[in-house]
């Protein structure tokens, strides 16, 4: 049996897309209809069999669906939501792949009515890359995805739509871990959403700096400079809404990084070789630590 008979997806750019390809690829749903603001992307994404069909307006697109998938930026979660939930079927899953879970949670629980069932998630898989074309039937393959079913007194989440949700990521080759969504929110605050703001602010400070002699310094960018900057080519209006929606975790770590930062900075201030050299090789060794077993790749 097909597990979905129709999937609406939501925003149909890298996530989107790559999960509608692995969808198909794997026979996990028997329809798959698009919907976004951009009728040549979905178009696109027809032409190349991303996606069956797509529909013109959003009530269209999830009145019929089994499963609906929201993978627009976080911040229009609510908005689509409040749009869309009068003409969602009984029995029907919703469910997203954002990147923060506390406040998605608490934003659309109270509008999604009792017959309809909402599980919150995010696959961790990603890429700088955006948009449709971009899209890789592969991208969740041996990757895990963190599902944040609601507690008992906020509404306690269905069991079976819970494991449906569950089967669909596992289907497409993802592990599935459960977490609270405060959680969730203060680890990828730190290991996700830290990092971007990070790599953002690196290329901003650098951007507008030029040598007399030779001109703009990016122009001499190695390596170094693209692996810690990659993931700023990741979409803008994405990460503007991950940081703002996981604004309380986030200022933590910023605060944390300054921190470390400051301390970097009056070492070579101060010219203590062996105090810098000590705050390297703690760095290099937990780096070591932390991203042993991981693809840097899934964002």
């Amino acid at each position: 049996m097909i597990p979905f008979d129709r999937i609406a997806i939501i925003g149909v750019g890298l996530l989107g897309g790559s999960l509608a390809l692995a969808c198909r690829e794997r026979g996990l749903a028997r329809h798959i209809v698009g919907y976004g603001r951009d009728r040549n992307n979905l178009e696109t994404a027809v032409r190349r069999n991303v996606i069956d069909a797509y529909a013109g307006d959003l009530n269209s697109a999830v009145k019929d669906a089994d499963l609906i998938v929201l993978c627009t930026p976080v911040g229009s979660f609510e908005t689509l939501t409040r749009m869309m939930i009068s003409s969602v079927k009984p029995g029907a899953i919703v469910t997203d792949v954002g990147s923060v879970k506390s406040s998605v949670t608490r934003d659309l629980q109270p509008l999604i009515p009792g017959a309809v069932h909402f599980v919150p998630g995010h696959p961790i898989a990603g890429s700088d890359k955006s948009g449709i074309s971009a899209a890789d039937k592969d991208l969740f393959a041996g990757a895990k995805c963190v599902l944040t079913p609601s507690a008992p007194s906020s509404g306690k989440t269905d069991q079976t739509a819970l494991e449906r949700v569950a089967a669909l990521w596992k289907g497409v080759g993802m592990q599935v871990i459960y977490m609270d969504p405060e959680e969730h929110d203060y680890i990828f605050g730190a290991v996700s959403h830290l990092p971007h703001v990070v790599a953002y602010a690196l290329v901003n400070s650098v951007a507008g700096l030029a040598s007399e002699k030779h001109g703009p310094v990016v122009g001499f960018c190695g390596n170094g400079f693209k692996d810690v900057t990659r993931i700023a080519a990741s979409d803008p209006a994405m990460w503007r809404d991950i940081c703002l929606a996981n604004k309380g975790p986030l200022l933590e770590f910023i605060d944390r990084f300054q921190e470390a930062l400051g301390e970097i900075r009056t070492s070579i201030e101060t010219g203590e070789g062996g105090r810098l050299e000590r705050s390297f090789s703690m760095a290099n060794k937990h780096r070591s630590r932390i991203c042993e077993g991981t693809n840097d790749y899934r964002d």
